[in-house]
Parts: C-alpha cells; structure tokens; sequence
C-alpha cells in the first residue's frame, strides 16, 4: 500500500472517528426543552400534603401555589396550563427524581442551598419563606412590638424541632417557648390562650388568616428567610433558561395576571405590581 493510500485512509478514518463523536455529541446535546416540546406535555414533581403550596382538594385534584407555578411553565410551553403531569414525590425524592430524569422540573416548596445547588440547577426565586407570628385578634398582644416589650409575659407555641427555641428567640429573647408535636396543636394553644403567640411559617400564616378570616392577626414581623425556587438538571443552560423567562414573565411582565391570582389565591393577599419603565430587577 502506497504512502498516498496509507494517508488517505488514515485521514477518512479521523474523520469518521470525528463524524461520530460529533454525531453523538448533538444527539446528547439536545435540551429537555425540545424533549418538552415534542413529548406535549410537561412532566413536573411536587408533593400532595402541604397545603398551601401542594395538596388535594375536594375533588382529589393537586392544588396549590407549587402546582399553579408549574401550570405557569406548562403554559409558557403550550400556551396551556394543564398540559402537565404531576408526579407526587417524597421530599426526599425532589433531587433524585431530577437527576434521574424521572421529572422534567421540580416544584415543590425547595428551599435553595449551596450544596443542593451542586447537584441541580436552581431556576429563579418565585417565593421567599420566613417565620411569622401568628395572633388572636382581640388578644393581648396586637403587635410584634407589644410582644417583644412584654419580655418573658409572652408565651410563643412552635412546632417542636431542636432550632425551634433558638428560633423564636432570634425574635422574641425573652419569650418563653412551648413546643408541640403538630401545627394543630400550636394553633389550639393559640385559641385556648395558653399561648399568646403561634410561630409559623409566613405561608402557613397567611393560608390559615385566608381560612378563617376576621380571627387572627399578623404580628407584622417576620425573619429567618429562605428562598424558594424549582429545580432542574444541570447541564442543560436552554431549558433553565426558559424556565427563569416563564417565571420571570409571570412576576413581572406579560404573565403577571396568573402570578397574582395565585399568590392572592393561597397567601390572601397580592403581591407588588410591576413598575413600568426601567426593569426594577435590575438594580
């Protein structure tokens, strides 16, 4: 074999060898946005006992601030929020089932941290949680203030956790702290007056002020914030990017309307309107 041949046939050989490798890098390469788009329908994990981020309703449906944001991304894709299927899931599964691909995003009350951000891909914020104190209208205390002068007169009911003492003391130094097995039960303390104040969270407090209108009271302070986001796989930049256009839109642009149905939906209240001119996000 001539030295001509030798060469062409190793030269054809590379290019093959790059053929393939470049073959089979764009078939990885292809986002779950396009996967999205040609499957029909979103695919999204949530949970089904937290009311009010996800629950069943009457009906046996999920419900919930969670499930209307990710009806938010379903529309955004299909111009259709109910183009989705809901995959109920553990906390514990919220990681796993991304990473595995069982679920296309997502969606369920996950609090952003660093080292859960080295294993998927935080969309942007679309809540940000914090503890409040919930209050008898009526009571004796009618404010944070009150509650805080009144030192150790003020009695704080908590779910029971080894922070929650240490919590409510980041607010209320002097209170003195009653921890229960059940929200339920911090909520009777509250009404049998045992407890002058129920710590929650600011959620919780505003779905349970929704449910039982004209009987408590906000204190009007809240703290220990967390950030709450969907998540994604990594490695894929066009589909997080849509996702964080699809949410970004719903709080502050054309979608707007959805999100603050929503929030007035579950928290009672709406939230801020965008302003109009210069992007305020962007400061």
């Amino acid at each position: 074999m001539s030295k001509t041949v030798r060469g062409l046939l190793v030269g054809l050989s590379a290019l093959a060898i790059t053929a393939g490798i470049m073959g089979a890098a764009q078939a990885q390469a292809q986002s779950k946005l396009q996967e999205v788009l040609q499957r029909g329908k979103l695919i999204v994990g949530t949970g089904s006992t937290n009311p009010p981020w996800h629950f069943r309703d009457e009906k046996g449906q999920l419900a919930g601030f969670d499930v209307d944001i990710a009806k938010i991304v379903a529309k955004g894709l299909f111009n259709d929020p109910n183009k989705v299927e809901f995959v109920t899931q553990a906390s514990d599964a919220r990681i796993p089932n991304i990473t595995t691909g069982k679920v296309d995003i997502t969606c369920q009350f996950m609090t952003v941290t660093a080292a859960r951000a080295q294993q998927v891909a935080f969309t942007l914020p679309y809540y940000r949680e914090g503890v409040g104190l919930l209050l008898l209208k009526g009571g004796s205390y009618a404010s944070y203030d009150a509650l805080k002068a009144a030192g150790n007169k003020v009695t704080v009911a908590v779910l029971q956790n080894v922070y929650a003492e240490e919590m409510v003391h980041q607010a209320l130094p002097d209170a003195k702290v009653d921890q229960y097995d059940s929200v339920d039960l911090i909520y009777q303390a509250l009404n049998s007056r045992r407890a002058d104040a129920a710590a929650t969270d600011m959620s919780s407090l505003r779905w349970f002020m929704k449910q039982n209108e004209g009987r408590y009271q906000d204190a009007g302070y809240g703290w220990n914030p967390q950030t709450y986001s969907c998540a994604v796989r990594q490695g894929d930049p066009d589909w997080l990017n849509f996702v964080n256009i699809a949410l970004r839109e719903a709080m502050t642009g054309v979608e707007f309307a959805d999100y603050k149905a929503a929030f007035q939906r579950w928290f009672g209240e709406a939230p801020p309107e965008p302003k109009i001119g210069f992007p305020s996000e962007l400061r």
